[in-house]
């Protein structure tokens, strides 16, 4: 009877210290994915400043550009990628980061790694080009709210391309985005600051929307590329996306620069520019630092939520630019662009609003689940 009882009382306290490991592993689980939680927001806040930044400042360098004595398209396209070689000795330090999972995935091809560099460089050529059509044609003010349609061509590719759902609040998003962008289009005779003939204002808006357009294009296909072809969770693999890509799209522009003429005129644009030989080349060099920032913002958000998020960050960017550019390049802000800016903000306000309620039903199944499996 007592060697009974002696039995029963050791099954009780090897199955309360089982228990009591039990618990334990579960708060080291939790911690774990608390602390990689608070990592990963500390990557995507990381991430909107470079994006937010970078897209700004680089902007309202490429505008100061213009003013003061900058015309070659070519070259304001060639500082959009050319910034590339500060990124490459990163390529070196984040080479062996890698993420637990991404070893046992199934690498691509370096067949199908470079035309994925090559397609994508040849994409970004062409649409850093047509925003410097538009930036030459456009105050900054109107450019920069017009590039708020990309976050309804944003939304069309991700529902083509990566699945994304439609729902009221994106839908009431693109339809108040594209009216702000039709306004200014239809009010182009309250840019009179300008001095520039309606044939090239009109140049400028179409370049711009197309120019939004690709952008848009560009962000889903690269989405598409990273969960779908690449398939690593590395920051070297965001870095790789951004360097290749920007060799080739840098290739091109010099190309362009020697068959438009435009790098025979460079020395006298230098010479000619207002503000000096040194600001001339100041400006290029810190809008082409600037513009691989933004981007290595801009992919680090593709890579850690989505293309449409990316976006969504992106547009938020863009009401800030008018209002420097009225205090450094004295735009008007008359009627029509601040119904315009009111119109983008409340289109990303819905944005927002809909990522919120996306989060929270997200947190509430897995507290759900949780409370089941208890």
């Amino acid at each position: 009877m007592e060697n009974s009882i002696q039995q029963v009382e050791l099954q009780i306290q090897e199955s309360s210290r089982q228990i009591s490991k039990d618990d334990e592993t579960n708060q080291q689980q939790v911690s774990g994915r608390s602390n990689k939680h608070y990592g990963w927001w500390f990557r995507i806040f990381l991430y909107i400043i470079f994006l937010l930044v970078g897209q700004s400042a680089a902007t309202l360098l490429g505008r100061f550009y213009y003013d003061h004595g900058g015309n070659s398209k070519w070259m304001a396209t060639f500082v959009q990628s050319a910034g590339f070689p500060i990124l490459i000795p990163l390529l070196f330090i984040f080479k062996f980061s890698k993420k637990i999972d991404s070893s046992s995935r199934e690498k691509p091809s370096r067949t199908s790694l470079f035309v994925i560099y090559v397609f994508f460089g040849l994409l970004l050529a062409g649409d850093n080009l047509m925003y410097s059509y538009g930036l030459l044609y456009l105050p900054v003010s109107t450019y920069s709210l017009i590039c708020a349609s990309q976050l309804a061509f944003n939304c069309l590719f991700s529902l083509l391309l990566n699945a994304q759902k439609f729902t009221a609040l994106i839908l009431n998003s693109v339809v108040i985005v594209t009216i702000s962008a039709a306004l200014l289009a239809v009010h182009s005779e309250s840019d009179t600051s300008t001095k520039l003939p309606v044939g090239k204002y009109v140049i400028g808006f179409v370049c711009t929307v197309a120019a939004s357009a690709t952008y848009a294009l560009y962000l889903s296909l690269l989405e598409v590329a990273f969960k779908r072809v690449i398939k690593s969770e590395t920051f070297d693999t965001i870095l790789k996306m951004q360097v290749f890509p920007s060799f080739i799209a840098t290739c091109v522009c010099v190309v362009g620069l020697y068959a438009s003429g435009d790098v025979r005129v460079l020395t006298a644009e230098m010479d000619g520019f207002q503000k000096g030989e040194v600001s001339y080349l100041m400006t290029l060099i810190w809008t082409a630092v600037l513009w691989q920032i933004c981007c290595i913002g801009l992919l680090g958000l593709i890579f850690e939520v989505s293309s449409l998020f990316s976006n969504v960050i992106s547009t938020l960017g863009l009401p800030a630019v008018p209002v420097f550019a009225v205090i450094f390049f004295h735009d008007k802000m008359d009627g029509e662009k601040v119904i315009a800016l009111l119109l983008a903000l409340w289109g990303f306000l819905s944005y927002v609003y809909q990522n919120y309620l996306d989060d929270s039903k997200a947190k509430s199944e897995i507290n759900d689940a949780a409370t089941i499996t208890h």
